[in-house]
């Protein structure tokens, strides 16, 4: 028996079986954080009970149905399983969600009976749950129950091997109890759960290629990586030429701080540009808010969608979010109205002060009633001693009925235990025979790699000799990659792309950008020339042109794009993103679609590059909304999809959102924030025509307003009222692509082949965030 928690004491053991009731009221919210801050550790798995009231007392009593990461558990006593309805799984879901935050995991119990108070105290006697927490019973609001006091009823019921706490609004015990034995025996889930922890424990949790919850034995685990080759090998022994390598006079190479550039984001925080001129400044200050492109991460701890523009995320009841318990005190001021206002807060840190004297009273009586209560059977067992030495016959038959339920007990954990180590057979057989198989195949893939190399390997010493040493004048680019270097290898325009020794994440980047364009090949993706595996280099063919961000701004005092030209540059775009959508076996996923990853070369076609950050995605879920979980989320403020970054949740359509931020600024040469509600609001208000880029003199409105509107349904906050890319974007954008080709720009500057020989710091990584 141990006690309850206070701010020094972090609760029970990690072994101990932790359960929560949960309801759709505030109460129950307020419960689940309390475990979570006080009882629970990280890695730990927390039981979420509920109890689903039946119509009448005429059917069926107490079944229960058990879940643990969506998964069917073992562990459903042989009472058969339910499949959750919507409202169900709408109601586990923000639990869920608040738990893969906190790295906690979570089992979910659904019973179903007539009398709630009967199904809770029924289920921890049968699973031998040895910390209940509740929410305390709502008195005004509209989900309390209707005639019973349900915490205190659970309180009075459950067995004395069962500690209860009661956890009132304001995140405070009002009621608890104690356990004064030990279970009787130890469940299955216990065992199980024991199990998770210490192989999440052995392993560790992987950022990029773990999900957040764990998997049970039997689940696919989410294929993260394209096929490894021997390039694995060389990267994880790789060296940088910044503190490796120095010039010809003996120096090292000089290296400047990078600017700041998180596109590479895989910490679980969504990454953000760092300036991005104010759009909100171009129209007046009575307009509506703008509709945020993305999701931001302070709402981390609340289980409430943010409210952006048009419509929400649907996915949470609007009346569950956890709330913080305290507010900023104001400062004291010497106005009376001030004065007024501390006189309230005094009084009511006053009226806190007297109900904390009042809990540690009743606290203190409670302590004195339990002393006198073991007062009291020390007295009683004195006096049964007493009498067992003049009834010998009467001990006797009570010792063999104790040796009766000795036996039970021990038959019972004997059963229990051979339940356990059948399971763990199973599981043990199942990992030795991934392990064999995984082992076959990299076999396989081994092989495949050592025979067949798909890029040049170039030598550090070929590198410093074309960039003349690293030299600084070279230097067409710098980012949290690292810094990119314009020259000629083989008699051809190249950059070279250089891994910064102080990159976090760079090398695992460097691995998936060589792996993916190592097997694609597209027009309109960025061709891999070669690599320096050891030292971190990527060589890339030449954009002269820059990024299709610098053409849109016109930085450089580079001349605008006719809209024949946007309109061929996106259906490029959206061509390589089909390409990469439809890859082979899998799917792959961008990520980080933006303009400043589109460049363009001499002839001003555009193609993809950095897909550093791309994920691949199971072909069962590839057109799903709402199954591929990852625990972080990477990509652009603004371009990055809010489903994906709230959620976690991945899926092809989430590339289709930043398409349709990509395909606004196409048209408009504005800046990301906000814009697709100021787009929306002039489509509704008919001034469209002033949204449009005006250095462009002749748009055909008809088709730009189409456009426009393609765009808008392209990001939409839910990911189900998307258009597909190939059936619904494409068709639209080969029809105005030929409108282009049918009305050839008249400028003599493009039809000449005019090249702004901008830098290509877009190429990897490297773009510069303005």
């Amino acid at each position: 028996m141990w006690p309850p928690p206070t701010a020094g004491n972090h609760g029970p053991p990690l072994n101990k079986l932790i359960a929560v009731a949960i309801d759709k009221d505030r109460g129950s919210q307020v419960a689940l954080k309390w475990a979570i801050d006080n009882l629970l550790a990280r890695g730990q798995t927390v039981i979420l009970i509920h109890v689903k009231v039946k119509p009448s007392a005429s059917q069926p009593p107490a079944h229960a149905t058990s879940r643990l990461n969506q998964m069917p558990d073992a562990s459903n006593d042989g009472s058969g399983m339910i499949e959750l309805d919507p409202q169900l799984k709408e109601l586990f879901l923000p639990f869920r969600v608040f738990c893969t935050r906190k790295d906690i995991q979570c089992h979910d119990v659904v019973l179903e009976d007539v009398d709630v108070v009967k199904a809770i105290v029924e289920y921890v006697n049968r699973t031998a749950i040895e910390v209940l927490i509740l929410g305390a019973a709502a008195k005004g609001g509209l989900l309390r129950f209707k005639v019973k006091d349900i915490p205190g009823n659970v309180v009075k019921g459950v067995p004395d091997f069962c500690t209860v706490y009661v956890i009132s609004k304001n995140g405070k015990i009002s009621a608890t109890r104690s356990a004064s034995r030990l279970a009787p025996f130890i469940h299955p889930l216990r065992h199980q759960f024991m199990q998770q922890g210490n192989a999440k424990s052995n392993t560790g949790e992987d950022s990029l290629n773990t999900p957040s919850r764990g998997s049970l034995s039997g689940i696919p685990k989410p294929v993260s990586d394209l096929p490894m080759s021997n390039l694995q090998s060389d990267t994880l022994n790789m060296k940088s030429p910044f503190t490796h390598r120095k010039g010809p006079n003996g120096k090292p190479y000089e290296i400047s701080q990078p600017d700041t550039d998180i596109s590479f984001v895989s910490s679980g925080r969504p990454s953000i540009d760092n300036m991005f001129p104010s759009f909100a400044d171009n129209y007046d200050s009575g307009a509506t808010p703008p509709r945020l492109s993305g999701f931001s991460d302070f709402e981390a701890q609340n289980f409430e969608p943010i409210p952006l523009g048009r419509r929400s995320l649907d996915i949470m009841p609007s009346e569950l979010s956890f709330l913080s318990m305290e507010g900023d005190r104001a400062s004291f001021s010497s106005t009376p109205d001030d004065v007024a206002a501390e006189m309230r807060r005094l009084k009511l840190e006053l009226k806190q002060t007297m109900e904390m004297y009042s809990t540690a009273c009743k606290e203190a009586l409670t302590a004195q009633q339990m002393a006198m209560e073991l007062q009291r059977w020390k007295t009683e067992e004195q006096r049964r001693l007493e009498d067992a030495r003049f009834a010998e016959e009467a001990a006797l038959a009570l010792a063999e009925k104790e040796k009766a339920k000795s036996r039970a007990a021990l038959e019972h954990a004997e059963a229990a235990q051979r339940l356990a180590e059948l399971e763990s057979q199973k599981r043990i057989n199942a990992e030795m025979k991934a392990l064999k198989e995984a082992e076959e195949r990299n076999k396989v893939l081994n092989k495949l790699s050592n025979s067949d190399f798909r890029y040049r390997r170039y030598s550090i010493e070929e590198i410093e000799t074309a960039t003349d040493y690293f030299a600084q004048a070279n230097k067409i680019g710098e980012g949290g990659y690292g810094p990119v270097y314009k020259c000629y290898m083989d008699h051809t325009p190249v950059a070279v792309k250089v891994l910064r020794p102080d990159a976090a994440h760079g090398r695992q980047q460097f691995q998936q950008e060589v792996e993916v364009l190592n097997c694609i090949r597209h027009p309109h993706m960025v061709l891999l020339l070669g690599a320096c595996p050891e030292y971190g280099c990527l060589v890339y063919e030449f954009m002269s042109n820059g990024s299709l961000e610098d053409l849109l701004f016109q930085r450089g005092k580079t001349p605008p794009l006719s809209w024949q030209q946007r309109f061929r540059i996106a259906a490029e775009i959206g061509a390589g993103l089909l390409f990469l959508h439809q890859s082979k076996p899998e799917p792959i996923v961008h990520r980080d679609l933006k303009p400043a990853n589109i460049l363009l070369d001499r002839n001003f076609v555009s193609k993809i590059s950095d897909v550093g950050l791309a994920r691949l995605v199971p072909p069962s879920v590839a057109d799903s909304v709402t199954q591929y979980r990852m625990t972080s989320t990477a990509g652009t403020f603004c371009y990055i999809d809010p489903e994906y970054q709230q959620t976690g949740m991945l899926g092809i359509k989430s590339d289709v959102y930043s398409l349709g931020i990509i395909f606004l600024q196409i048209l408009t040469a504005k800046p990301p924030m906000g814009l697709t509600h100021h787009v929306e609001r002039a489509i509704e208000k008919g001034t469209f025509n002033d949204m449009l880029d005006s250095s462009v003199p002749d748009w055909p409105l008809d088709e730009a307003l189409n456009l426009a509107k393609l765009s808008l349904k392209c990001s939409e906050l839910r990911r189900k009222d998307r258009p597909d890319l190939s059936k619904v974007i494409m068709p639209e954008l080969e029809r105005l692509r030929t409108l282009g080709e049918e009305n050839p720009c008249q400028s003599a500057l493009y039809s000449s082949g005019y090249s702004t020989n901008h830098s290509q710091a877009s190429v990897s990584q490297a773009s510069q965030h303005e």
